[in-house]
């Protein structure tokens, strides 16, 4: 059967508040439109049926048999249609019962418990699913829609047409030191300095490894890496073991702050690490992803408070 054009979503929903409100008055109360125009769709909903709903008894529509048919499948028809729209929408991640986020591990120390916390205070309801990885592999994930948002390092691989950014914090590198190193005491380190020291590394793909290559190239360096590992806080402990010296985040002074030790590189070995929010400008409308950039503002405002 073809349907005709004119049998429109809005005039049903249009019909169905007229039923139950009753009257033309009240119905374009509530649909926030003219009385004329609420008269004008029922009319046109009976020319698209062909077919009559209502009789007229002085200024009053007074419902047939076929409305009353009509509403009980319209209100089905309605119900069925606004679930479609919301497996839609969660099918693709937008208004999701889950949020699946990613971050580096670094950020668990103190930047992720606190957007998570408040977040799950926004949305009580929300499932957050935390992925922690390197920069590399995050993004990739973020970019395949595997990930609704990541919190990272803004450096070369978050920069895509496709992402949206929302800078939060800055971060600097430090060369990283057991306690008990006779460097432990500088006030900062000359670099160039280190050519014959033991160094440890993350892998390749990690934010921070990525800022240690261009430091050490800085630095006429090629180290001598002992070891590379996939978590800053396995590096972090080894180099507590004095196993060997690292370049790391400022982010993670309070681990292990009792045996390493964290001085400032020399100029112009200096370099920053920008600290934010990415996610697909296709979502920026979602409003999961829009409770979750709220509270990174938030992060950002007390962070800023507390300098």
């Amino acid at each position: 059967m073809k349907i005709d054009e004119e049998l429109t979503l809005k005039k049903i929903q249009i019909f169905l508040a007229f039923m139950r409100c009753g009257n033309l008055s009240k119905t374009a109360a509530e649909m926030e439109l003219s009385n004329v125009s609420i008269h004008k769709a029922l009319h046109s909903l009976e020319s698209a049926l062909r077919c009559p709903l209502f009789k007229n008894e002085g200024r009053n529509l007074i419902p047939l048999k076929s409305a009353y048919v009509l509403q009980e499948h319209a209100q089905k028809i309605v119900q069925e249609i606004s679930t479609a729209i919301t497996k839609t929408r969660e099918a693709s991640g937008f208004a999701a019962k889950v949020l699946n986020l990613g971050s580096l591990y670094s950020l668990t120390v103190n930047t992720l418990p606190n957007v998570i916390s408040g977040l799950k205070l926004r949305r009580g309801e929300l499932d957050i699913q935390l992925l922690l990885s390197s920069n590399l592999d995050l993004v990739k994930k973020l970019k395949a829609t595997e990930l609704d948002a990541i919190i990272v390092a803004l450096n070369e691989t978050t920069q895509d047409p496709a992402f949206e950014h929302l800078p939060m914090f800055e971060d600097e590198i430090f060369l990283a030191v057991n306690k008990n190193s006779h460097y432990a005491d500088a006030s900062e380190i000359d670099l160039s300095l280190l050519k014959n020291e033991t160094f440890l590394t993350l892998a390749k793909g990690f934010a921070t490894r990525n800022d240690s290559d261009i430091i050490f190239e800085k630095a006429g360096i090629d180290p001598k890496v002992f070891l590379q590992v996939s978590d800053i806080f396995t590096l972090i402990s080894m180099v507590s073991s004095g196993v060997g010296l690292a370049l790391l985040p400022g982010r993670i002074s309070t681990i292990y702050e009792n045996s390493v030790k964290l001085i400032p590189l020399q100029q112009p070995y200096k370099i920053k690490q920008d600290i934010g929010l990415v996610f697909l400008k296709s979502k920026e409308r979602d409003p999961n992803l829009l409770a979750l950039i709220a509270e990174c503002r938030m992060f950002t405002q007390n962070k800023k408070s507390n300098l």
